[in-house]
Parts: C-alpha cells; structure tokens; sequence
C-alpha cells in the first residue's frame, strides 16, 4: 500500500469520528508525568554540571558535554509544549506554572508562545492564515509576483544556512526577548516576555559572578544553540515535506490539514525518546491534548495511523531543497521543479 493510499484511508474518518477515537488517550498520568519530568531534568543537571566542572579540566570537554545537554534541551521543550496544551497534568495551574518555569531554560516566554503556537495549531495549512508559529512558505505564483528583491529576500530566508545555523538562534536569543506577533495584545504577554527575560538575567548573572564568562560561553550557549537548532529543523520536517497540505478558507479543514499536512517522522528508538516523540506529528494535530508519552500506544492501536504521513531521515533532508507550494499539483516543490514548470520564476 503506498503513502497516499494509506493517508486516504486515514482520512476517510471524519473530524468528529477522529476525535472519538483519540480523545480515550488525552488523560495524562501524574505519576509518568513527573517521571519523564524528572528523567529529563536530572541527566540535564548532571551534565551541566559535569560541564562546568571539565571547564577546569578541558574547554573541548566542557564544550562537547554542553553540546550534548542540547538534545535533553530539547526533551525540556517538548515538556514546555505539552503544558501549552493542557496535556501534561490534571490542573492547569501547576502545568502552566511549570511551562514558565521551563521557559527559563528554553528561552522561551511560555505565556507568548502558548498563545503563538494555538494560533498555529488553529490555523496550519491555511493558505490565507499564514504568518504567526509557521516556517513561511509562498505559492509559485505569490513568488513569481514579487519584485526581484522580494524573491532574493525570500530565497535567502529559505537557504538553509538562514533556516538551520542562523535562524535558530536569532529565534530563540534575540526574537523571543519580545512578544513577537502579540505586542498589542495586552500586558500578559509582555509580563511574560520580561518576567522570562529578567529571571535569564539573574540566572547569566550568577553564572558570571560564580565562574566568569566561559560557563557562559562554553556551557549556556552552546546547548541553548544546539537545542534551537534541533528544535527548529524538528518543526521544519514535521511540516515541510512534499506531499503536505495547504488550501484556500473556503477548501481548508482543520483535522484534515492536521493530518496531511503533519508529518510522522520516523526515527530510532534513542531519537524518539530524546525528542519526547515530538514526531509522531499527525496524531499530536490531529489530538493535541494527548501526552507526549501516550502518543506511541496511539500508533500502537491504529495501525493506519502508524503508516500514514511516514517521513524517513533520508527523505526529511531531501525536503530541505523544496520551497514553494504548488496550488495546481498540491504539493511542495523545489525552485528547479517551479522553474522547469512555469519557465523563468
């Protein structure tokens, strides 16, 4: 049976007969979710502190260990996430107390990006919906009407280099300092912002006061780098793969671009456990109060759902190279595939 096949079959339920299907995994277990908290947190201490300690040792040591805390960074994140959306613990004021206290260590304001990313989850696959918590992506015609500095500006945003070395820490260092998107929306999401920013600086200024600049340069920065950068490219697969789904309002439906245009990525066993299975992407849109750690058992029983949308390493790094969608054959293209199209872009 081929992907598209078994994508059809998976969406041939409707939107409510897919919401009563998933909705028995949506209750979280206090018990696992402490665990994972704390299976998470404690290796992420440990290293930190086993970083800072080679720092009297070797730079290359300390250096390395920090870049490896990078990946339970990440697992922190998608901790953060799940409380964003309610599916972390039973009461709503302890997990949204958490997911700040965790924005601290992923530079990430919680109560702006919980907002930032409901809006995406409200709106992915929108063509008339775009430009808050989304990779920006244009149509080939919306590229072929821009001015020669527009498509240069936009070929630079979807360079790699811009997406995956820069743009991470841009995103998380310097952008989230501001409540980006939300800056007129009320005093919630600046005291957000700035209560988030000044406990990063109580917390760099005792890094400096107790060890000086180099924890700060070889330890704080580069697993806050590393993480970014592995979080951004992990967003980047899950939605931008060739057969996604973008359509107009009047064609859009929300479980249906929640599953065809989420991926599932396919990763080893290590990978899934240190990205907290942050990939299995479809069924996370298509039920996002499901716990990160129950989204296994959600494969598990629903076989079509195990299959469908599957995004293999190989196949996520070729997605790289694609940068427009294209209404007509609704799918992802590259700019050569446009070009070889349509003629001159």
């Amino acid at each position: 049976m081929t992907q598209t096949e078994t994508t059809a079959q998976a969406v041939e339920r409707s939107a409510k007969e897919w919401v009563l299907v998933l909705a028995k995994y949506r209750e979280p277990s206090t018990f696992r979710s402490v665990f994972e908290l704390m299976a998470t947190l404690v290796p992420f201490v440990m290293l930190w502190g086993l970083a800072w300690a080679s720092l009297s040792v070797s730079y290359w040591l300390a250096l390395a260990l920090a870049m490896l805390n990078g990946v339970f960074l990440v697992r922190i994140f998608v901790i953060q996430h799940d409380c964003g959306h309610a599916s972390y613990f039973n009461n709503r004021t302890a997990q949204d107390w958490l997911g700040r206290c965790l924005g601290v260590l992923t530079l990430t304001p919680y109560d702006v990006w919980k907002r930032t990313h409901s809006i995406h989850h409200s709106h992915h696959g929108n063509l008339d919906q775009r430009g808050i918590g989304d990779v920006l992506t244009l149509t080939v015609e919306e590229y072929r009407a821009r001015s020669p500095m527009g498509r240069l500006l936009y070929r630079l945003y979807r360079n790699p280099v811009v997406l995956f070395v820069l743009g991470p820490s841009y995103l998380f260092i310097l952008q989230n300092r501001l409540p980006f998107g939300l800056m007129d929306k009320g005093w919630k999401y600046w005291t957000s912002a700035m209560g988030t920013n000044a406990v990063i600086a109580i917390v760099l200024g005792l890094m400096i006061w107790l060890g000086g600049f180099m924890p700060v340069l070889l330890i704080y920065l580069p697993t806050s780098v590393i993480a970014a950068t592995i979080g951004v490219w992990l967003f980047y697969v899950q939605h931008q793969f060739e057969e996604t789904h973008w359509s107009k309002t009047e064609e859009w439906q929300l479980h249906e671009a929640a599953l065809e245009g989420s991926s599932h990525y396919v990763l080893p066993q290590p990978l899934r456990w240190l990205t907290a299975n942050i990939g299995i992407h479809h069924v996370h849109h298509l039920y996002s109060r499901i716990p990160f750690y129950r989204l296994p058992e959600v494969l598990k029983d629903n076989n079509v759902l195990a299959e469908a949308q599957r995004l293999t390493i190989w196949e996520s790094l070729q997605s790289v190279k694609l940068h427009l969608w294209d209404e007509k054959l609704q799918k992802l293209m590259s700019f050569r595939e446009a070009k070889q199209l349509y003629g001159r872009l």
